[in-house]
């Protein structure tokens, strides 16, 4: 048997109208991720972490390395306040998010660089030249 239950604070009305998945989104039945997505890629020299971050420049990004840790974050502050003889409208809005990152030992967290374009930042992560494989190699027996 199929149960369709409603929120007590929510006339069934609103959430037949709006759906349930939506109704219970915005009011924090669910929990909203503020945290940007990522994509992690690593090839034979290293690791690239992009942070999907529209709106954030790159003034706002903190970025640290300690005990193989990698910390991303960032902090927006916006105000926005109109004026005319008849009103005063301030509009504040504040984000922020932190990604904590574990490295191997073998990245090189000395030259780690940190890039961003277009909403994306993108964080370059050498590996170590010893944590480098080294190609195929016969070995003759004697």
């Amino acid at each position: 048997m199929l149960v369709k239950r409603h929120s007590n604070y929510l006339p069934s009305l609103v959430s037949d109208f709006l759906g349930e998945d939506l109704v219970s989104n915005f009011l924090g039945n669910q929990e909203w991720s503020l945290t940007p997505a990522v994509n992690i890629i690593e090839n034979d020299k290293g690791f690239k972490i992009e942070v999907a971050a529209p709106g954030i420049g790159k003034d706002d990004f903190k970025i640290h390395v300690e005990k193989n840790l990698l910390e991303i974050s960032a902090e927006k502050e916006a105000k926005n306040e109109v004026s005319n003889d008849k009103y005063l409208r301030k509009e504040f809005s504040y984000s922020q998010f932190k990604r904590t990152f574990s490295l191997p030992n073998y990245v090189d967290a000395d030259k780690i660089k940190a890039t961003q374009k277009d909403g994306v930042l993108v964080v370059e992560i050498p590996k170590k030249d010893e944590s480098k494989e080294n190609p195929r190699k016969q070995i003759s027996v004697s």
